[in-house]
Protein backbone atom coordinates (compact mmCIF):
# COMPACT_ATOMS: atom_id res chain seq x y z
CA UNK A 1 0.00 0.00 0.00
CA UNK A 2 2.46 2.30 0.55
CA UNK A 3 4.14 2.03 -2.82
CA UNK A 4 0.88 2.82 -4.07
CA UNK A 5 0.15 5.60 -1.77
CA UNK A 6 3.75 7.07 -3.20
CA UNK A 7 2.28 6.52 -6.58
CA UNK A 8 -0.91 8.66 -5.76
CA UNK A 9 1.29 11.32 -3.73
CA UNK A 10 2.87 11.81 -7.51
CA UNK A 11 0.08 11.96 -9.38
CA UNK A 12 -1.58 14.67 -6.83
CA UNK A 13 1.57 16.88 -7.40
CA UNK A 14 1.45 16.26 -11.07
CA UNK A 15 -2.10 17.36 -10.53
CA UNK A 16 -2.17 20.20 -8.58
CA UNK A 17 0.83 21.79 -10.73
CA UNK A 18 -1.13 21.76 -13.93
CA UNK A 19 -3.96 23.10 -11.74
CA UNK A 20 -1.82 26.13 -10.98
CA UNK A 21 -0.97 26.35 -14.24
CA UNK A 22 -4.13 26.34 -16.02
CA UNK A 23 -5.54 29.39 -14.03
CA UNK A 24 -3.65 30.88 -15.76
CA UNK A 25 -5.57 30.43 -18.86
CA UNK A 26 -8.38 31.92 -17.49
CA UNK A 27 -6.62 35.24 -17.95
CA UNK A 28 -5.60 34.55 -20.96
CA UNK A 29 -8.97 33.75 -22.71
CA UNK A 30 -10.07 37.09 -20.93
CA UNK A 31 -7.18 39.28 -21.98
CA UNK A 32 -7.87 37.93 -25.47
CA UNK A 33 -11.54 38.83 -25.39
CA UNK A 34 -11.05 41.78 -24.52
CA UNK A 35 -8.86 42.48 -26.99
CA UNK A 36 -10.72 41.18 -29.79
CA UNK A 37 -14.08 43.37 -28.22
CA UNK A 38 -11.46 46.45 -28.33
CA UNK A 39 -10.72 45.63 -31.92
CA UNK A 40 -14.10 45.12 -33.47
CA UNK A 41 -15.33 48.08 -31.79
CA UNK A 42 -12.69 50.73 -32.61
CA UNK A 43 -10.76 49.76 -35.63
CA UNK A 44 -13.60 47.55 -37.02
CA UNK A 45 -11.29 44.32 -37.30
CA UNK A 46 -11.90 40.61 -36.17
CA UNK A 47 -10.83 37.40 -36.97
CA UNK A 48 -12.77 34.00 -36.27
CA UNK A 49 -8.81 32.74 -34.64
CA UNK A 50 -9.19 35.16 -32.02
CA UNK A 51 -12.38 33.32 -31.25
CA UNK A 52 -11.26 30.24 -31.64
CA UNK A 53 -8.20 30.91 -29.60
CA UNK A 54 -10.84 31.53 -26.56
CA UNK A 55 -12.57 28.57 -27.22
CA UNK A 56 -9.24 26.32 -27.46
CA UNK A 57 -8.35 27.67 -24.32
CA UNK A 58 -11.59 27.36 -22.18
CA UNK A 59 -11.71 23.40 -23.86
CA UNK A 60 -8.25 22.98 -21.83
CA UNK A 61 -9.00 24.67 -19.03
CA UNK A 62 -11.83 22.31 -18.59
CA UNK A 63 -10.12 19.19 -20.40
CA UNK A 64 -7.43 19.65 -18.60
CA UNK A 65 -8.30 20.85 -15.24
CA UNK A 66 -11.09 18.14 -14.89
CA UNK A 67 -8.57 16.07 -13.17
CA UNK A 68 -7.51 18.69 -10.97
CA UNK A 69 -11.25 19.19 -9.79
CA UNK A 70 -11.60 15.52 -9.13
CA UNK A 71 -8.15 15.93 -6.76
CA UNK A 72 -9.53 18.92 -5.07
CA UNK A 73 -12.93 17.19 -4.32
CA UNK A 74 -15.03 19.72 -6.32
CA UNK A 75 -16.99 18.15 -8.49
CA UNK A 76 -20.59 18.21 -9.14
CA UNK A 77 -22.36 15.14 -7.49
CA UNK A 78 -25.80 14.66 -6.08
CA UNK A 79 -25.22 15.56 -2.60
CA UNK A 80 -28.76 15.47 -1.33
CA UNK A 81 -27.70 11.99 0.11
CA UNK A 82 -23.86 11.97 0.21
CA UNK A 83 -23.53 14.99 2.81
CA UNK A 84 -25.71 12.90 4.80
CA UNK A 85 -23.73 10.14 4.89
CA UNK A 86 -20.65 8.78 7.27
CA UNK A 87 -17.37 9.15 6.42
CA UNK A 88 -16.50 5.64 6.01
CA UNK A 89 -20.21 5.75 3.71
CA UNK A 90 -18.89 8.10 1.90
CA UNK A 91 -15.53 6.57 1.00
CA UNK A 92 -17.24 3.31 0.18
CA UNK A 93 -19.49 5.42 -2.49
CA UNK A 94 -16.11 7.44 -3.70
CA UNK A 95 -14.39 4.05 -3.75
CA UNK A 96 -17.20 2.17 -5.95
CA UNK A 97 -17.85 5.25 -8.25
CA UNK A 98 -14.45 5.52 -8.82
CA UNK A 99 -14.00 1.95 -9.89
CA UNK A 100 -17.56 1.39 -11.61
CA UNK A 101 -18.44 4.43 -13.50
CA UNK A 102 -15.31 6.94 -13.32
CA UNK A 103 -12.39 4.80 -14.29
CA UNK A 104 -14.13 2.98 -17.03
CA UNK A 105 -16.07 5.89 -18.46
CA UNK A 106 -12.74 8.21 -18.97
CA UNK A 107 -10.45 5.35 -20.34
CA UNK A 108 -13.11 4.57 -22.79
CA UNK A 109 -13.84 8.23 -23.71
CA UNK A 110 -9.82 8.78 -23.86
CA UNK A 111 -9.17 5.62 -26.35
CA UNK A 112 -11.93 6.65 -28.60
CA UNK A 113 -11.18 10.46 -28.92
CA UNK A 114 -7.14 9.28 -30.02
CA UNK A 115 -8.47 7.86 -33.44
CA UNK A 116 -10.29 11.18 -33.72
CA UNK A 117 -6.84 13.47 -32.56
CA UNK A 118 -4.72 11.18 -35.15
CA UNK A 119 -7.09 11.66 -38.60
CA UNK A 120 -7.49 15.78 -37.30
CA UNK A 121 -3.18 15.35 -36.84
CA UNK A 122 -3.07 13.72 -40.43
CA UNK A 123 -5.05 15.45 -42.59
CA UNK A 124 -4.20 18.95 -41.31
CA UNK A 125 -7.88 19.71 -40.34
CA UNK A 126 -8.51 23.03 -39.96
CA UNK A 127 -11.57 25.21 -38.79
CA UNK A 128 -14.02 25.63 -41.32
CA UNK A 129 -14.37 29.67 -40.23
CA UNK A 130 -12.30 32.27 -42.33
CA UNK A 131 -9.02 32.32 -40.82
CA UNK A 132 -10.11 29.94 -38.40
CA UNK A 133 -7.19 28.05 -36.95
CA UNK A 134 -5.78 24.34 -36.86
CA UNK A 135 -7.84 21.77 -35.12
CA UNK A 136 -5.62 18.77 -34.05
CA UNK A 137 -4.03 20.86 -31.30
CA UNK A 138 -7.39 21.21 -29.59
CA UNK A 139 -8.12 17.55 -30.30
CA UNK A 140 -5.27 16.41 -28.48
CA UNK A 141 -6.45 18.09 -25.49
CA UNK A 142 -9.28 15.30 -25.39
CA UNK A 143 -7.16 12.16 -25.10
CA UNK A 144 -4.86 13.96 -23.03
CA UNK A 145 -7.75 15.64 -20.52
CA UNK A 146 -9.04 11.53 -20.09
CA UNK A 147 -5.70 10.20 -19.34
CA UNK A 148 -5.10 13.03 -16.72
CA UNK A 149 -8.72 12.41 -15.54
CA UNK A 150 -7.81 8.33 -15.43
CA UNK A 151 -4.40 9.32 -13.68
CA UNK A 152 -6.00 11.20 -10.77
CA UNK A 153 -9.10 8.82 -10.51
CA UNK A 154 -7.00 5.65 -10.03
CA UNK A 155 -4.91 8.20 -7.17
CA UNK A 156 -8.38 8.89 -5.71
CA UNK A 157 -9.31 5.50 -5.86
CA UNK A 158 -5.83 4.22 -4.10
CA UNK A 159 -6.00 7.06 -1.30
CA UNK A 160 -9.88 5.82 -0.75
CA UNK A 161 -8.63 2.48 -0.38
CA UNK A 162 -5.94 3.03 1.88
CA UNK A 163 -8.31 4.90 4.14
CA UNK A 164 -10.52 2.34 4.50
CA UNK A 165 -8.09 0.09 5.61
CA UNK A 166 -6.96 2.71 7.99
CA UNK A 167 -3.39 3.57 6.23
CA UNK A 168 -4.70 7.36 5.29
CA UNK A 169 -7.42 9.84 7.35
CA UNK A 170 -9.27 11.75 4.39
CA UNK A 171 -10.96 14.73 5.52
CA UNK A 172 -13.89 16.57 3.03
CA UNK A 173 -11.02 18.01 0.76
CA UNK A 174 -7.66 17.33 1.61
CA UNK A 175 -6.18 14.00 2.64
CA UNK A 176 -3.25 13.99 5.46
CA UNK A 177 -1.63 10.49 7.10
CA UNK A 178 -2.57 9.50 9.91
CA UNK A 179 -0.18 10.14 13.02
Amino acid sequence: MRRLLAFADVVDRLTESLGQWLKWLVLFSSVISAFNALMRYTIHYSSNAWLEIQWYLFGGMVLLGASYTLKMNEHVRVDVFYSRYSDRTRLWVDLVGGILFLLPMSIIIGWLSWPLFINSYDIGEISGNSGGLLRWPVKILIPLGFFLLTLQGISEVIKRAAALMGYVEINARYERPLQ
